[in-house]
């Protein structure tokens, strides 16, 4: 893992695309996307039935990595609305001993009242000390924006022309996008300028390549 420090704050950034804040001992996800397979399935796509189960297992590893009082996902926990996967969802919630909440995104259409049943809290944007917590990217004066919704990647040049395409952390100066956490959401390609940071995911580390 990766650890940068922000507003006198300390954050881990974690192989698993998620963030630990270690004051708040808090866990930020973005962009789940739960029910995203069922949804391809139902619609006749080739997708392997075990991926609904591989994302509450990248979830559970993710928990694991750290000891987090709260996780906080950063909108698109559900991707759709109400399929199979609601409850896979239900049982994993049930078994989580920490505290949950959800900053609701443009894909979270699901009734708030399923969400409030399973002892979520939902929020529109949460401010937490001189930090802004958003689904979209925002901009706000004296906070530092962390948010998700882009599914941020960028291009890395290999040898022999080859171009790799890596999900990413990309911080400006104001603002931290997180990658997407979820399976088969996809990366959108961003350019970075002066003064921003990427730091790539791979499967075993985060490495600041900008």
């Amino acid at each position: 893992m990766t650890t940068i420090s922000i507003h006198n704050n300390t954050f881990r950034l974690q192989p698993t695309g998620t963030m630990f804040w270690e004051e708040r001992a808090m866990l930020l996800i973005a962009d789940v996307h739960l029910g995203k397979v069922a949804h391809f399935r139902k619609h006749g796509s080739a997708v392997p039935q075990e991926a609904i189960s591989k994302n509450f297992e990248q979830l559970d590893t993710a928990i694991d990595c750290c000891e987090a009082k709260e996780i906080c996902f950063l909108g698109d926990l559900f991707h759709s609305t109400l399929n199979t996967e609601w409850l896979h969802f239900e049982q994993w919630v049930q078994r989580q001993e920490t505290e949950l909440s959800l900053v609701i995104g443009n894909h979270d259409i699901i009734s708030p009242l399923r969400f409030e049943k399973l002892g979520i809290t939902l929020y529109e944007e949460r401010i937490l000390e001189s930090f802004l917590l958003t689904h979209h990217p925002e901009e706000r004066e004296n906070l530092f924006n962390f948010c998700g919704h882009i599914h941020p990647g960028v291009r890395l040049k290999g040898m022999g022309r080859q171009i790799l395409k890596m999900p990413c952390f990309f911080k400006k100066p104001s603002q931290m996008i997180l990658p997407a956490f979820g399976e088969f959401t996809g990366n959108y390609m961003l350019e970075p300028k002066d003064g921003d940071e990427i730091f790539v995911v791979t499967p075993d580390e985060v490495i600041l390549v900008e």
